[in-house]
């Protein structure tokens, strides 16, 4: 049994990262950047008005009170124009009609007079206007060359109005890694749609494993559900094999009992086993190969929370590698319910979380803990992690805390009353 740093460091370093592929901008939310996007043009394209008003030309402060004839009008879309005055009525977005370098606000302005056709042809400003007085200038927000977007960034809304604003129509993207998921277990049933038959149990472990991995970026392949002999377990990994995935999960079957029997599959099959057993809870008997055609496998024990952690703290990670994304910030919360782990394994404790009067960030480890308990898991809000010498956690302890599932954000509740 090794610990999870050295365990995890040799999954990393066995993970290839994926090439990159052109993506429609309208399909990249949520795909992963494959290099650095420079803008091929400046945000904005050019000076407009930031408001609906009257442009004109500025260079000393213009006081109260002063007096200006109006001559054309310059709405959002039209071309530029040449004023033959010193002042233009202007809209909202409009580009600064050729010598105008300033826009005075119309409810700071008064009405004198009207042309014939009713357009303004006097005004008077009621407060003092300065030069480049609301006016969004070319490349304000975005300087034309400049960097937009780095390599390893998950795509999101705020992403694609961008890149939209700037004419993109597509990006490179890293291929999102291919997964097979074979879940083993005679006791399992597949069918949901079906009445449960006597001793046996719904598969949980495979869809939960396919929703988690798309939310970590991944596609999945296929999930199948296979019995207790190594026969069908080694034609699914065959078929997955020959279908080109990157990564294989299967779950049940890795542990020490006479049913479990992957690590002998595996090791008949000449993978490369880079553990088997490591420091944790849940999830101790864990099992990581590569097999000879190229692909990770990570074999999960069958117990749903040995699952989820496992997702979390090991397959999320070496997706995070084949995408290119660097590693998470690592997160502290102020610890309100007193844990006195188990020397020597790390321990991964589903948990609320809540912000105190203070600002500061608290961390509450749900009651029960077991592997088997599937319900707590839906009031949680993130992982409490605790190091393999954390020692005592007293109340108040500063502890690393982990989002629930990769690719989203710890959920914060309401503080207990």
């Amino acid at each position: 049994m090794i610990k999870y740093t050295d365990a995890l460091q040799r999954l990393l370093a066995q993970a290839v990262r994926l090439p990159p592929e052109s993506c429609p901008l309208d399909q990249a939310m949520g795909r992963v950047s494959a290099a650095a996007i420079h803008s091929p043009l400046a945000l904005p394209t050019f000076d407009h008005a930031a408001m609906d008003g009257y442009a004109l030309q500025v260079q000393e402060p213009l006081a109260p009170g002063s007096e200006h004839a109006v001559h054309g009008s310059q709405a959002a879309g039209d071309r530029a124009s040449t004023t033959i005055g010193d002042t233009c009525e202007i809209m909202t977005g409009a580009r600064l009609p050729e010598g105008l370098n300033s826009v005075v606000a119309l409810e700071n302005t008064q009405l004198l007079s009207t042309h014939s056709d009713g357009t303004p042809a006097r005004i008077r400003l009621l407060q003092t206007l300065d030069a480049g007085q609301n006016v969004r200038h070319a490349g304000s927000d975005v300087a034309m060359g400049s960097e937009v977007l780095g390599p390893g960034i998950r795509i999101d809304a705020a992403h694609v109005m961008l890149l939209a604003a700037l004419g993109l129509a597509s990006i490179d993207v890293v291929r999102r890694p291919r997964v097979a998921i074979i879940c083993t277990g005679k006791e399992l049933q597949a069918d949901r749609s079906q009445p449960l038959v006597a001793d046996r149990i719904h598969n949980s472990n495979g869809p939960y494993l396919a929703v988690a991995l798309a939310e970590a970026g991944a596609q999945v392949h296929s999930c199948v559900t296979v019995d207790d002999t190594a026969v069908t377990y080694a034609d699914a990994l065959a078929q997955a094999l020959d279908a080109g995935v990157d990564m294989l999960l299967s779950t049940g079957a890795v542990s020490m009992g006479r049913y479990d029997f992957v690590p002998e599959v595996l090791r008949g099959l000449g993978a490369e086993l880079l553990f088997h057993g490591v420091a944790v809870r849940p999830g101790k008997p864990l099992l990581g190969a590569r097999l000879t055609q190229g692909p990770l496998l990570l074999a999960l024990p069958g117990t749903p929370m040995a699952v989820a952690a496992a997702m979390r703290f090991f397959v999320a990670p070496v997706l995070r590698t084949m995408m290119g994304q660097g590693t998470e910030p690592v997160l502290h919360a102020v610890l309100d319910t007193p844990h006195q782990p188990k020397p020597g394994l790390r321990h991964f404790l589903r948990a609320t979380l809540h912000l105190a009067e203070d600002g500061r960030l608290h961390a509450r480890a749900l009651p029960h803990q077991q592997p088997f308990r599937i319900y707590p898991y839906t009031e949680s809000g993130a992982w409490v992690v605790l190091p393999e010498n954390a020692g005592v956690c007293d109340e108040g302890s500063i502890v690393e805390v982990v989002s629930l599932v990769h690719g989203q954000s710890p959920r914060i509740d309401r503080a207990p009353s």
